[in-house]
């Protein structure tokens, strides 16, 4: 047998483990405590208001030269030199190429004789057509041999014009063996040497002349873009653009510096690609801009009356791909607010519906924040500094 002590001990060990099971059924029995409430979570709002706001749109397009000549020659012959350092500026007037001259110097040469010849026939008719006049008065002479000396006369005169004319183009045809820049700017490399032989307004130019001094930029605006502004702008929704400025994109992102002036906005549709072309002039005084590069302009499209600008990352996407933000009612609970917008304009949303003047957007801990939680709103921005 076992000493009664013993079995005392064992009760009282049996006893203090049901108890402590009892314990642990009841606690798991019992729903889990509610985690305390910290309070209100603390939120960066921004105060939006409405107002007029410019919309741009970027267009691509392609720079093209100011001025472009190309260089032919206007009288045929044999190229005795090339005048010029291929792919440097040459200025309006400069000569660009001699032709060999001896061909026209001695046509030049001929009709200056031709208009002395005809000048000395002109003389001697003259004197004749003035002494018949006379002499037809008193009747020495017949009307008739009076009548013929008058159209030797009228004749000889017209031989001098005819002269004069010939030995004028001789002159101009001598001067065309110079080739002249038409215009000031970069010349591209030749297409002849000397010895070669042009011909008068050949196909194949000799050079090519471009001034970039200033450039083009020729973009494309799809015709339902123009449509949908305008009939905005007819609604009274967006106004017209008040400004004719354009910034001109490069292709590595960058923007060039000077602004452009927008010089004209096409009348017709291109039927293959169903766009309006756009013409912007810049200026390009160091010639960093090239004939034939890629770019973008950034163009003021139209003015919204009413627009509301909403910083970028206090606006979200729900599956769908609906644009929504997060304010704070007026008893300061966090809500979901459904939103249209337009489009960005620098850091922010240009918002066209679901807001109004006023309201609260949560734009800061945005991630703590529940739907119907209640929130602590600080002010953001220059709000906050009045």
């Amino acid at each position: 047998m076992k000493p009664p002590h013993s079995s005392l001990k064992t009760g009282a060990v049996s006893v203090a483990v049901l108890l402590a099971l009892s314990l642990g059924v009841t606690a798991c029995g019992k729903k889990p405590a509610a985690m305390p409430m910290g309070g209100a979570t603390d939120v960066g709002v921004v105060v939006v208001s409405s107002g007029p706001v410019s919309m741009t749109a970027e267009l691509s397009g392609r720079t093209s030269a100011y001025l472009d000549s190309e260089v032919r020659p206007q009288v045929g012959g044999i190229i005795k030199s090339r005048l010029f350092i291929e792919g440097g500026y040459v200025k309006q007037g400069q000569s660009l190429y001699q032709i060999d001259p001896a061909p026209f110097q001695a046509q030049y040469a001929s009709a200056q004789a031709a208009v002395a010849q005809a000048k000395a026939a002109q003389t001697t008719a003259k004197l004749k057509a003035e002494r018949y006049a006379e002499l037809v008065k008193i009747n020495a002479v017949s009307k008739q041999d009076n009548d013929d000396a008058q159209a030797a006369l009228a004749q000889a005169d017209a031989s001098v014009a005819s002269a004069n004319a010939a030995l004028q183009t001789a002159g101009i045809n001598l001067q065309y063996t110079k080739v002249i820049a038409p215009i000031s700017g970069v010349i591209s490399k030749s297409s002849v040497t000397p010895g070669a032989l042009v011909t008068a307004s050949q196909a194949t130019e000799l050079a090519k002349i471009q001034n970039i001094d200033q450039i083009y930029l020729d973009i494309n605006q799809s015709v339902n873009d123009v449509m949908a502004l305008q009939r905005a702008a007819a609604s009274g929704t967006v106004g017209e653009a008040n400004t004719a400025d354009v910034e001109l994109i490069l292709q590595d992102g960058t923007v060039y510096p000077l602004k452009g002036k927008l010089q004209f906005s096409g009348v017709s549709v291109d039927e293959a690609t169903g766009t309006v072309t756009l013409r912007a002039l810049f200026p390009n005084p160091n010639r960093t801009l090239l004939p034939g590069m890629f770019a973008k302009a950034r163009i003021v499209s139209g003015v919204v009356n009413n627009g509301i600008l909403v910083p970028q990352p206090a606006v979200t996407r729900d599956p769908k791909g609906n644009a929504l933000v997060m304010v704070v009612t007026k008893d300061n609970k966090a809500a979901v607010r459904p939103i249209q917008v337009a489009q960005t304009v620098g850091d922010k949303w240009l918002v066209t519906g679901g807001l109004q003047p006023g309201e609260r957007v949560i734009v800061e801990g945005l991630q703590k924040v529940q739907p119907d939680a209640p929130v602590k709103p600080a002010i953001m921005g220059a709000a906050a500094e009045k």
